[in-house]
């Protein structure tokens, strides 16, 4: 017997819509790889709708006040909170990911990062009002820009969608999201929520694939286009974006450096990086996959790791002993899969290198060894539960190797010498530098990075600053 999908819908201007021309896609749970739901395949007509509906909300959500805009977001936190377990559901069906994990790590710091941005609206940064030229005063006033056209991953769908919707509505913008065509479903329930408290055209979403992604950054109403993706989408939008100047935010691919001195702790380290490195099956931009260490533990440190990527389980979303579920897609799987068959043939897979079981697209924790600075799995993303490990001789050739890749976003120092800490964590070209830990984020600090991670900062009240422009106001002091 076949079972009837889920039929998801977009939500536009305050009301749920199928596509116009009624195009959809199967969504797969890849822990089953079967469909479960059916998403809006939304064209230019979708788009157009989502568009006018935002310009339209705009003037009049620009104009509330930022104390109405913390209200309406303190709402939205409560909202999520009362509403965890759909949230938890929906998310775990869309990813696959372990439900104890997803209820623990991911829907307290959302509701946290919408807290924190709805105190965000309320402190308004700019220089302070003077006279700077004779008989003229001047002062700053900060606005948001405009409709927003946002592009969310499908690593963690519900968490991005928020750090996007989050300052955008703070500062006072209008926003059009697209979730991926692969993880849909959380972000539709996420309009559903919003949309019951926010004024209608506030908050839209539009479901589709890459070429409608495109559609929206190349539409003429948006100010602005934020995308967290891969380094070649943030490319693609960045050069249609230009031909009509958009502001552009992007937050894209990495490739984590994790230095570890010959001084650690390893039965420490080893406990810390595996996690960072394995969690969410290594889809994330800043796993701890790219593990430098001192030679003189380096063989040490191998064995440790190799034996705790052995003990480390993927699985079911409601086993409760994994710590990753599978990857997002097959396309995905294929990919990690392609990298370990094209490994040259100095390097040693010291755990994993395989897929686990027959359905679904779970790949087991894997450890390579025995790697050069320029082969193919150091120099570009693997996006999976893959941790690569090579040895260095000084810190300066840590330094070299950790800054010679493409990609700047996130970087970790693992040594009990402070001194040696801090003349590593200015020396690394990265985003952010972590000493000691790994992959903890917090509402306050900024997340981006430099080169091909891309620019523009993420959380933070430099997340925030991003979703405004500033204006300069001089009055005569004269009648």
């Amino acid at each position: 017997m076949s079972t009837e999908l889920r039929r998801l819908r977009n939500y536009i201007g305050g009301e749920f819509r199928d596509a116009a021309d009624g195009r959809t896609t199967e969504v797969v749970n890849p822990a089953t790889g079967e469909a479960y739901a059916t998403a809006p395949l939304s064209g230019a007509a979708d788009v157009d709708a989502a568009m006018a509906a935002a310009a339209e909300a705009f003037p009049g959500w620009r104009d509330t006040t930022p104390a109405e805009r913390q209200r309406a977001l303190l709402k939205v936190a409560d909202a999520f909170e009362e509403r965890a377990e759909e949230l938890i559901a929906a998310e775990v069906e869309n990813t696959g990911k372990p439900t104890g994990l997803t209820r623990t790590e991911e829907i307290p710091p959302m509701v946290d990062q919408i807290r924190f941005f709805a105190g965000a609206a309320r402190m308004l940064e700019g220089k302070g009002a003077g006279e700077y030229m004779e008989g003229l005063t001047s002062f700053v006033r900060r606005e948001p820009v405009g409709v927003c056209a946002q592009v969310a991953p499908w690593n963690y769908p519900m968490m991005m969608a928020v750090w996007k919707f989050a300052p955008a509505i703070a500062a006072g913008n209008t926003v059009v999201l697209k979730p991926s065509d692969t993880t849909p479903a959380s972000t539709v329930l996420l309009a559903e929520i919003l949309g019951s408290i926010l004024p209608k055209g506030v908050f839209n979403v539009v479901c589709g694939d890459r070429d409608t992604g495109r559609l929206m950054v190349e539409h003429p109403t948006p100010a602005m286009a934020s995308i967290t993706g891969s380094v070649r989408a943030g490319m693609a939008v960045a050069e249609s974006a230009s031909k009509d100047l958009k502001r552009v935010h992007l937050e894209l691919g990495g490739k984590a450096p994790v230095v570890v001195f010959e001084d650690v702790d390893i039965a420490k380290a080893v406990a810390g990086i595996s996690e960072a490195g394995y969690f969410n099956a290594g889809q994330d931009c800043t796993a701890a996959t790219r593990v430098l260490v001192h030679e003189s533990v380096h063989d040490e440190f191998v064995q440790a790791l190799a034996k705790a990527a052995s003990d480390i389980k993927t699985g079911m979303p409601d086993d409760e002993d994994v710590l990753y579920g599978p990857l997002n897609n097959p396309n995905q799987l294929k990919q990690v899969e392609t990298f370990i068959e094209r490994l040259p043939a100095h390097a040693r897979v010291e755990a994993g290198g395989k897929r686990v079981g027959d359905k679904g697209y779970f790949y087991a924790p894997t450890v390579v060894s025995g790697l050069k600075q320029d082969d193919e799995i150091i120099q570009q993303e693997v996006f999976g539960p893959v941790i690569t490990v090579q040895s260095f001789t000084d810190e300066d050739q840590a330094v070299a190797y950790a800054n010679g890749v493409d990609y700047a976003l996130a970087s970790s120092v693992w040594t009990r010498d402070h001194a040696r800490a801090m003349r590593m964590s200015k020396k690394l070209d990265f985003g952010c530098v972590w000493i000691n830990t790994h992959i903890p984020l917090v509402a306050e600090m900024p997340h981006g990075g430099f080169k091909k991670s891309g620019y523009g900062k993420d959380l933070s009240a430099y997340g925030f600053d991003d979703y405004t422009r500033i204006k300069h106001v001089m009055t005569s002091l004269e009648d």
